[in-house]
């Protein structure tokens, strides 16, 4: 009994010796895809924020242009000044279009998303709202 319980004892020393700095090795692999994860997580919320405040901006802009006696220069300058107050660092380059046959009007808010690695530019967001004009008739016509 004496001597299997040396050989034990042995093979244990042996086994956490050879085990020694395999964690440090696994964590060299392992935290790049980590960081990588990390930042692939934020850039896709900044993406989706950046989206939003164009998304935001083009129905501000459509609901002012639609609106009735209201120009198309109208919900420009209200889809401007909603980018103005929210975009920020956020909405980068931004854009504001705005087309109108007389029956339908569109705003499209175009601009960057922020990118999180310096000296790569962001994501291209392309947002756009668009309703009927608002009009008097009278009934049976």
């Amino acid at each position: 009994m004496p001597c299997t319980a040396g050989l034990k004892g042995w093979w244990e020393k042996r086994r956490w010796s050879d085990d020694r700095g395999d964690t440090a090795i696994q964590m060299a692999i392992i935290f790049p895809f980590v960081l990588l994860a990390a930042f692939a997580v934020i850039q896709g919320s900044m993406w989706y924020y950046a989206r939003q405040i164009a998304l935001t901006a083009a129905r501000e802009g459509a609901t002012a242009a639609r609106s009735y006696q209201a120009s198309p220069a109208d919900g420009s300058a209200r889809a401007q000044d909603m980018l103005q107050r929210t975009a920020g660092d956020s909405l980068l380059g931004y854009s504001v279009s705005v087309n109108s046959d007389g029956q339908r009007v569109r705003v499209q808010v175009s601009g960057t998303a922020q990118s999180m690695i310096p000296g790569i530019s962001g994501l291209r967001i392309t947002q756009s709202a668009s309703g009927p004009v608002e009009r008097f008739t009278v009934p049976g016509e």
